[in-house]
């Protein structure tokens, strides 16, 4: 399918609160380095790259980047090249990012913050990007524990203006009923795609029943996670992809926009021609037998 000026607007839209964004994201996990992404011994992109890379998305009407300050490599700061790219930055972009995790200048990992940490967290991201308030910031969770202390904190620094909404990401439905007993929660952003975690399903359909959008990470990649897509696909994703003449990635990302109105995909790449492609992906409509061939193979 042809790719270069395809808009994201293709995708439809969906509210973040009283933010609308168009379906199809942007993830700068990837913009720091080439290679795997979050090891501290990462190739840092090259800065004309990434920053050529963010305003070609913008220009195709990307206007929902997801981002957070412990996406960096040696030399490159996700953050600090998206305000470097895009400020001053258009009255329609939204930017979300994640606080929670950390790591120290040598990029290994920290312990994840503290409810008293949050606030330094939640300052870093917007000093890093150039803001006064930040437009959605998702709490990121590892495990089952109570986050009922983490998000009111997180809750706090939304009634002092510093954000606008908030999210819950690697999280579980019980996470979601403690947060929204606390403070509206917009999104949901959890691992999700084709053949990765088909006990979401129900998760992903709860979420839109209650108005909450559900953003899949590594919707491509799958279980490639930080390392990226490998080569090669299933048998079925080839023959759909085949059918359209699209690429894998596109049948993968058309197939997660399947999954209901407000299922907000986030693909991140370095490369221009990856991020035309992916945006093109909103316009590809599957097919009934299509979509339960692919069905099958999520299901196995």
């Amino acid at each position: 399918m042809t790719s270069q000026t395809i808009n994201a607007a293709a995708s439809g839209t969906w509210s973040l609160g009283d933010l609308t964004v168009n379906r199809i994201g942007f993830g700068a996990m990837r913009l720091p380095q080439t290679g795997e992404a979050l090891v501290a011994d990462a190739v840092p992109r090259d800065r004309a790259e990434a920053i050529g890379v963010l305003r070609r998305a913008v220009e195709l009407g990307v206007n929902h980047i997801d981002t957070a300050a412990f996406y960096f490599s040696p030399l490159r700061s996700a953050n600090e090249l998206i305000s470097r790219a895009l400020a001053p930055y258009p009255e329609d972009l939204v930017i979300a990012t994640k606080v929670g995790p950390s790591r120290d200048a040598s990029g290994e990992w920290l312990p994840h913050a503290t409810a008293g940490q949050l606030r330094g967290q939640v300052e870093e991201n917007l000093r890093q990007l150039g803001r006064d308030h930040l437009d959605v910031v998702n709490l990121r969770v590892v495990g089952t524990g109570s986050i009922a202390e983490r998000f009111g904190a997180l809750a706090g620094l939304r009634e002092a203006g510093l954000i606008r909404h908030l999210g819950i990401s690697n999280v579980t439905p019980a996470h979601l009923a403690e947060a929204q007993a606390i403070a509206p929660v917009v999104c949901v952003q959890n691992m999700y795609g084709l053949g990765v975690r088909p006990e979401q399903d129900a998760f992903v359909r709860s979420c839109g029943e209650q108005g909450v959008a559900f953003v899949p990470f590594y919707a491509i990649a799958a279980g490639g996670r930080e390392a990226g897509a490998g080569e090669g696909d299933h048998p079925e994703v080839m023959t759909v992809a085949r059918a359209h003449g699209a690429t894998p990635a596109q049948v993968r990302i058309a197939w997660t926009l399947h999954r209901g109105p407000h299922v907000l995909p986030i693909p991140g790449t370095g490369k221009p021609t990856h991020l035309e492609s992916n945006v093109a992906a909103g316009a590809l409509r599957l097919s009934e037998p299509e979509l339960a061939l692919l069905e099958a193979l999520h299901r196995r």
